[in-house]
């Protein structure tokens, strides 16, 4: 049984370059790095069979003028002749995946098509096209395993629990229930990055010489903020790892100096992260760490933060979010602004270099564009970053503004693209956002 297992390329859609000044361009995202953890951990559910790991977004990013999709698809196919595709899909790259199964079922209609990832997760109603035959929702590996196995035996896969097939006649669950599945826990299993020796040079953040990869110490979150899909996709719930598992993975990761901490919140039970770092000490090992840390959590717990620096953590994202209590208030996320400069001052006093991340709201009018530059310039980070705030499918914002949203197209669905209707007009309004990126304190670029 021969699977191929394909992470797609990224959306180039992105509004805020486009517009942006010349001179702020270089401070924007242009793409988001890193190697696809869950396919890898979904390749090492079924390694006893032939599967390979393609990372598109690898080589696009290694090989520019590649070319197109489809072409590019083919010669995968042809070279190794799968009887299983699977594809991770998240909102931005919808279309690619189902493009990729398009590609696939041409090449052969016998090959089964499975999609997985986020946004199968949360909008399994989006995968009618029959290019697409089963859907794989949630944390999935153990299920594709079970997948493979009865395609290999010729077995019904209507018996195979968990999944949803894409039928002519709409959707059909399967007969059996979905097992309890614990990726976290008993259920962990270790992703297989020897998949991704061919693209390893892609994966650097800055002008670090060294690869960066990703682990999760939890999945889920606490916290339920109305734009994000982390705890709608895992219904609330929060899981933890077992300290040892992740220490173990640490060990394992000689190709990688830098650890991108892929939690939703890195810091979230004070005392597991004590308990994990002093662990990581006692065995010695040397990383360069980057989490996602909220500001209220620095502000309540500057021993930990200092303690993770000296073990090596340099970057932290934060979301700030905004400055004003009122918009943070609508977006729950249950911290005050009055933690921002406090924790600014934590991470920098610890030598971390700090990325603040404010949320632009598609309301926003000349006057709170000055008012967020002037609160920015005065709130100084390392790198300051600046999103639209988008109605990503499977999450409250999105159900709460879902009549208002004038663009449906899904690439435009990464944070950098405006598809409600905006106060300013829309040239403006990119440009606007644009020109946050270069904020400076006096002369100095923040």
């Amino acid at each position: 049984m021969k699977i191929l297992l394909i992470n797609p390329p990224r959306s180039p859609e992105n509004k805020i370059l486009e517009y942006a000044p010349a001179d702020a361009r270089q401070f924007i995202h242009k793409k988001l790095i890193g190697p696809p953890i869950g396919l890898l951990t979904v390749a090492a559910a079924v390694k006893d069979f032939d599967v390979t790991v393609i990372d598109l977004k690898g080589e696009y990013d290694l090989h520019p003028d590649a070319p197109g999709l489809n072409n590019l698809v083919l010669s995968y196919l042809k070279e190794h002749k799968p009887d299983i595709v699977g594809v991770t899909f998240i909102a931005s790259e919808f279309y690619y995946g189902i493009e990729i199964f398009r590609e696939a079922k041409k090449f052969n209609p016998d090959i089964l098509t499975v999609a997985g990832g986020l946004h199968v997760t949360v909008c399994p109603e989006d995968f009618t096209d029959q290019a697409v035959d089963v859907l794989c929702p949630g944390h999935s590996a153990g299920i594709f395993r079970e997948l493979v196995i009865a395609k290999e035996k010729g077995l019904p896969l209507e018996n195979v629990a968990g999944i949803i097939l894409n039928t002519k006649n709409g959707h059909r669950h399967s007969s059996l229930p979905t097992p309890i599945w614990d990726p976290a826990g008993k259920d962990f299993i270790m992703p297989d990055r020897s998949h991704l020796k061919k693209w390893l040079s892609t994966y650097k953040v800055g002008n670090d010489p060294s690869p960066v990869t990703y682990i999760f110490t939890s999945l889920g979150c606490p916290f339920e903020c109305s734009f994000c899909s982390i705890w709608p996709q895992h219904n609330k719930k929060y899981y933890i790892r077992d300290i040892e598992s992740i220490v173990d993975e640490l060990k394992s990761l000689d190709d990688y100096n830098v650890v991108r901490f892929a939690d939703a919140n890195t810091i979230v039970d004070i005392r597991f992260i004590h308990s994990l770092f002093d662990r990581i000490r006692e065995e010695g090992i040397k990383k360069t760490y980057i989490m996602d840390i909220r500001p209220d959590t620095a502000v309540k717990h500057p021993d930990l933060i200092e303690k993770l620096a000296k073990a090596g953590l340099k970057v932290v994202i934060c979301g700030f979010e905004s400055f004003r209590e009122a918009e943070l208030k609508k977006y729950n996320k249950k911290s005050s602004a009055t933690n921002i400069e406090d924790s600014i001052e934590i991470f920098h006093r610890n030598g971390i270099m700090l990325r603040g991340n404010y949320i632009v709201p598609n309301d926003y009018t000349e006057n709170d564009f000055r008012a967020l530059a002037d609160y920015a310039g005065s709130h100084k980070v390392v790198y300051a970053g600046y999103t639209i705030l988008t109605p990503m499918p499977g999450t409250v914002l999105y159900n709460e503004v879902k009549d208002q949203i004038i663009d449906h197209d899904l690439t435009k669905y990464n944070f950098f693209n405006c598809v409600l209707k905006t106060k300013l007009p829309i040239e403006k309004f990119y440009e606007s956002v644009g020109s946050l990126w270069k904020i400076k304190l006096g002369r100095d670029v923040i």
